[in-house]
């Protein structure tokens, strides 16, 4: 019998990953840039999140539609959390 590539079973003290993420950019504009569209695209998902959770309170739709809304709502503020540790560890690192 052959071990399994990956060890399901071990136990995990710590539910966070760290990401060490290296990118390369030509110039300071570009980091500016980027910067700029993650900031859009963390304003994109807490627009959702908004969206998402005034549709829900609204009491929007039957069980199975807010159950669908709940789980986008709360996928949508996920994605903007995360988008706003980029943006912190971005920062960070250019020593604001």
């Amino acid at each position: 019998m052959t071990k399994p590539e990956r060890d399901y079973d071990a136990s995990v003290d710590d539910s966070s990953r760290a990401i060490d993420l290296h990118l390369e950019l030509a110039d300071d504009e570009e980091l500016e840039e980027l910067e700029r569209a993650l900031l859009k695209a963390r304003a994109t998902e807490l627009g959702e999140f908004r969206r998402r959770d005034i549709r829900l309170t609204a009491g929007y739709g039957d069980a199975t539609t807010r159950d669908v809304l709940d789980d986008e709502r709360r996928r949508a503020r996920i994605r903007y959390d995360v988008l706003g540790k980029l943006l912190g560890a971005l920062r960070s690192g250019r020593g604001l």
